[in-house]
């Protein structure tokens, strides 16, 4: 029987599944509220947006939204406390990021569930700070008047929901490349699902076998 090891612990699994149900939630009837007031020539099928109207859309994103913001602060002062993010996230270096995207480029990127290579690192430091700037450009268009210093940092009101709708954009993508690398390595679903993957060597070595 093959050994196994933790990878993901209990609150960050339901960090992550949260965050996905929060996102799911806030992106589609984000799209709803956008097509009652388009900033491009384009909007969204009704197909795939959340509310039904634009009353509904509002109360689904603001729920949405404490959901989001109470998961992230709990998460994040754990991953603090913990000192999970120092362990997954750093040292992050210029030149390991090099090494790493050129790797990448060529095919010959390793993965380890264990351990975030550069490229994985830099991607999800990278998606929570845009989760925060857009959650912040929102606070300026929900609450113009009472974040209106907020606002002044994005140029006004319109330069939030240009910020708000780029995040937006940024977390989609990110998503869509996240599925994508699942797909292309299934054995990374399991552990965030159950917190146990297959061990390695250095985990044998380590001691760190569940």
């Amino acid at each position: 029987m093959a050994q196994k090891v933790l990878v993901h612990r209990l609150y960050v699994r339901i960090f992550h599944w949260l965050n996905a149900i929060a996102m799911f939630m806030m992106i589609t009837s984000g799209w709803r509220i956008y097509n009652a007031s388009p900033l491009f020539d384009f909007s969204f099928p009704d197909a795939i947006t959340l509310g039904d109207w634009l009353g509904g859309a509002l109360q689904w994103h603001f729920a949405a939204m404490w959901l989001f913001v109470i998961n992230l602060g709990v998460y994040i002062v754990l991953g603090l406390a913990t000192g999970h993010f120092r362990r997954k996230f750093l040292p992050l270096s210029p030149r390991a990021l090099v090494h790493d995207v050129n790797d990448a480029l060529h095919l010959k990127l390793a993965h380890d569930s264990h351990d975030y290579n550069a490229v994985q690192k830099l991607f999800y430091i990278g998606i929570t700070l845009v989760m925060i700037l857009t959650f912040i450009s929102g606070l300026a268009v929900w609450k113009s008047v009472q974040f209106q210093l907020i606002g002044h940092l994005f140029g006004g009101y319109e330069g939030a929901r240009l910020v708000h709708f780029a995040g937006m954009s940024l977390i989609c993508a990110f998503v869509v490349v996240h599925l994508a690398l699942v797909l292309l390595v299934p054995s990374t679903l399991l552990p965030m699902i159950t917190g146990k993957g297959k061990a390695f060597p250095k985990d044998v070595e380590k001691n760190h076998v569940a």
